[in-house]
């Protein structure tokens, strides 16, 4: 197509310049050469996305922000790089769905490339529980998990106290692991693990929030019954 698209002009420049040298029909090659110009400033503008697609294309293949398979991030969707073409990339999405994204969008939008120098990523969990929590036992509870576990690579294991709030203290727990997929799955793991952990050995590490509500609410069930039976009795 670009072969054929360079083709067309440069035949009828040379078509134009030969008559041009024959003083006859130089008045037919001014016409075929002006005309030529119009036609090209009309295809310009027709072809824009096209041809800024194109140029796109020439940048990408230059810089290379994204290769084939690397995992990215566009529009809020996760995905993987399945094809590359010379107007677009078909991202493979996590449920097997393609988004097709024209090429100026990699150069004019930000989004997020996870494998650009490693496939190695950081993850995060975030734990709420009670202000009695024993923060050194769970952290020691989090790193054996971690050992224990093949989807870890051994460089970032991390657990810290990053907020407090009324009734709940809030824990971030760091890991990394070796692509994206398997963040995800060890964030899953170390997730269901601590809280079972918490449930089995440490209850009263669990925020008491929903227990309170949960009494409140008890007691207003016989308040509630107690008024709905003096309403029910006959005057």
């Amino acid at each position: 197509m670009l072969s054929r698209t360079i083709d067309v002009p440069l035949v009828v420049l040379t078509l134009s310049a030969a008559l041009m040298t024959f003083p006859a029909v130089r008045q037919y090659g001014l016409s075929l050469f002006a005309s030529a110009g119009v036609a090209g400033i009309l295809a310009g503008l027709a072809a824009r996305p096209v041809l800024s697609n194109l140029m796109a294309g020439v940048q990408l293949a230059m810089t290379q922000p994204i290769r084939l398979y690397d995992t990215v991030v566009v529009e809020n969707e996760h995905g993987m790089v399945e094809e590359i073409t010379s107007t677009y990339v078909v991202v493979k999405l996590w449920d097997l769905r393609r988004m097709i994204v024209p090429l100026t969008y990699f150069i004019e939008k930000p989004f997020q490339n996870w494998t650009r120098e490693t496939s190695a990523l950081v993850g995060n969990v975030m734990i709420y529980v009670d202000f009695a929590a024993p923060v050194g036992v769970i952290r020691e509870k989090f790193q054996e998990i971690l050992k224990q576990s093949d989807k870890w690579d051994g460089k970032t294991a991390a657990l810290q106290v990053t907020d407090l709030k009324e009734g709940t203290m809030e824990l971030r727990c760091l890991m990394s692991a070796r692509s994206a997929g398997q963040t995800f799955e060890l964030r899953c793991e170390v997730r269901e693990k601590l809280i079972d952990f918490l449930q089995t050995e440490h209850p009263e590490a669990l925020s008491r929030q929903i227990s309170s509500k949960e009494e409140a609410n008890s007691e207003e069930v016989p308040l509630s019954q107690e008024t709905a039976r003096k309403r029910a009795r006959p005057v």
